[in-house]
């Protein structure tokens, strides 16, 4: 790839943010007045995120209930603040196909990959791709402000590159102490007062907005993975990255469909709480990979 073609498509990234952050900016304020309040309550139970937690509990907090107990009363209902669902006919239909696709394509996959692989192996993996995201972090923690997590997010990837071993090994965390808050850009358009728009479930990605829909556009520029060639190994390195992570939470899934009466309505309103939360840096938020 020559100096002058990588400008050029750098150039043509910045444009098609630019754009879409426009339209969106625009279309968002048309729809936020339709955003109704949930009812309190509708969170995903302590024993669901426990599971999730004991696969996992280095990186993948629960999402506790009592988030939301916060002394501050206007800043609950914005937290609890539900998306407009026009689109929820189409949205059940990719919703219900992705829900296949889980069951019949990457659960049974990924059960064999936990049986081939041993834990260890997986979480350095895990560890890894989480250093190899280190930019859309670091970006986004400067675009918000956040200096300091800025500073920190720098400091764990330079540790973790170098006495971590590529990243394989989280030294940062484990021996210095710094964890780390996930940050992307549908976050940093959250915190400029950008609303969530309309409600969208994306095939293969799940759950959405509007507005993380184009803050997945600006972060996919930021990704390293997206600039491995062929783009054929790009999107295999990619697939394993998600089949990485799912070994973690193979039974999370199934056990909160069992729970929830209509899973659809439970998945919108628990993506959308955690994403309002996660805006406002609220306590025991976290983010969970691929709800984005």
């Amino acid at each position: 790839m020559t100096q002058e073609f990588k400008t050029s498509k750098y150039g043509t990234a910045l444009i098609f943010v630019v754009i879409l952050s426009s339209f969106f900016l625009f279309f968002s304020g048309r729809v936020m007045a339709q955003e109704a309040k949930a009812p309190a309550g509708q969170v995903v139970s302590d024993d669901l995120n426990q599971a999730a937690a004991d696969e996992d509990e280095s990186n993948e907090d629960e999402f506790a209930d009592d988030i939301f107990q916060d002394e501050d009363t206007q800043q609950q209902e914005e937290v609890h603040a539900m998306v407009a669902d026009p689109l929820e006919g189409f949205n059940r239909v990719i919703f219900t196909f992705n829900d296949y696709l889980y069951i019949y394509g990457l659960k049974p996959f990924s059960k064999v990959y936990v049986k081939a692989v041993p834990t260890f192996a997986r979480r350095s993996v895990k560890n890894f791709f989480t250093n190899l995201a280190f930019p859309i972090r670091f970006v986004n923690d400067m675009l918000q402000g956040k200096s300091e997590d800025a500073a920190m997010e720098f400091a764990s990837f330079f540790i973790n590159s170098t006495l971590g071993f590529g990243g394989l090994n989280d030294f940062a965390q484990k021996y210095v102490g710094i964890r780390l808050q996930d940050e992307d850009f549908g976050q940093t358009l959250g915190a400029y007062g950008v609303g969530n728009g309309v409600y969208l479930v994306l095939p293969v990605l799940g759950p959405s907005s509007l507005r993380d829909t184009v803050g997945r556009a600006g972060d996919w520029f930021l990704n390293p993975i997206n600039y491995i060639e062929p783009w054929e190994m790009s999107w295999a390195v990619s697939g394993y990255e998600k089949v990485n992570w799912t070994s973690f939470h193979i039974e999370d899934y199934d056990a909160f469909k069992k729970m929830a009466i209509d899973p659809y309505t439970a998945m919108r309103n628990f993506y959308i709480q955690n994403r309002n939360a996660l805006v406002k840096d609220a306590v025991g938020a976290k983010k969970y990979k691929n709800t984005k």
